[in-house]
């Protein structure tokens, strides 16, 4: 998406060789625009999937996950970070280790949001080792749901994620791919 890559090039600020911050337009400001032609990007590749409901994780996969549902005619589903006092019943959840946080949480879903019958399209804004993405996998998968493709807006193909999803079986589509980062220079593949 050649939007994306602009934007990233323009606006991204690298901070080591394995992190991106891009939060003047996914994560903390955002730009809507932007949000609605990846969510037509993702919509178009996966539009014969036969997706049932979009599935992110909160907070930054929200906005283009939003997009994707929209475009496709579906329902959002957001998996929480944090346990809530009114999310108790009939819920699973996942230990998961968050790379840019540096540490780990609960993924939580309530299993009355999903069936056997779903066909999910899992959306998640960075995808560095995988965990987030088979994290939301796993428990996708105990609701009898199926996983039937994964969309990222920024994978780091020089980390693992990618291998890891795709062992598993999984379509992977990511906007834009990162080959390295390195003192603000950014190469895609």
């Amino acid at each position: 998406m050649h939007l994306l890559k602009d934007r990233i090039k323009k606006d991204g600020i690298v901070i080591s060789d394995t992190v991106l911050m891009v939060d003047s337009f996914i994560n903390h400001q955002m730009d809507p625009v932007m949000m609605n032609e990846m969510g037509e990007n993702f919509a178009k590749y996966f539009e014969s999937y036969n997706i049932t409901k979009v599935v992110t994780i909160e907070s930054s996969g929200i906005p283009p996950a939003i997009y994707t549902a929209m475009h496709m005619g579906v329902q959002l589903l957001t998996l929480k970070k944090q346990t809530s006092k009114v999310l108790k019943d009939g819920i699973i959840q996942t230990q998961i280790h968050s790379f840019t946080k540096g540490l780990d949480y609960q993924l939580t879903l309530s299993k009355k949001y999903l069936s056997y019958q779903d066909k999910i399209l899992i959306i998640d804004d960075f995808l560095a080792n995988g965990e987030a993405v088979l994290g939301a996998a796993r428990l996708i998968e105990q609701c009898g749901a199926a996983v039937a493709g994964i969309g990222i807006v920024i994978e780091k193909s020089f980390q693992e994620g990618r291998c890891r999803i795709e062992e598993k079986g999984y379509d992977i589509y990511s906007l834009a791919r990162l080959r390295s980062l390195s003192s603000n220079n950014i190469e895609f593949i």
